[in-house]
């Protein structure tokens, strides 16, 4: 059975695709027409590129997703259009901090497609977390 959700009409999940196990905390596939935006990864600096949250995943977490959320805005995209999450992480313990500040984000919004990896390291030794964006928006492209 393929079990299909669409919040909006652009976007289509696709949680149990034939044959393949659901997955938890992610969609499998997520498919839609319009506008390609690509986030770079963000990590946990604020306007002032000072880090927030040294040695704290939680505030890193939550700062990388106000970065994804400025910009989302900024090309006029928001939560509901992303499709796929990628996410660097230095310990792959860190993601439930990082589940947490993505269903902040999210809410009720069916979750897009995603990839989770423990890296040895990010750029600097402070930074923790690393997650770069994937989104659709409606219109031409």
């Amino acid at each position: 059975m393929v079990a299909m959700t669409s919040h909006s009409q652009h976007l289509t999940h696709i949680a149990e695709p034939p044959g393949v196990a659901p997955g938890t905390g992610y969609t499998q596939v997520v498919t839609g027409t319009g506008r390609l935006v690509a986030v770079s990864g963000q990590v946990a600096f604020d306007e002032q590129r000072q880090l927030v949250g040294a040695g704290d995943p939680k505030a890193q977490a939550r700062q990388v997703f106000e970065n994804l959320s400025r910009c989302l805005a900024a090309a006029g995209a928001g939560f509901g259009d992303v499709v796929k999450l990628t996410y660097f992480v230095t310990d792959i313990g860190f993601m439930p901090a990082v589940r947490e500040a993505r269903d902040e984000y999210f809410g009720s919004t069916p979750l897009p497609a995603g990839s989770a990896m423990q890296v040895a390291a990010l750029f600097l030794p402070e930074v923790l977390i690393e997650i770069e964006a994937l989104a659709l928006v409606p219109g031409e492209g």
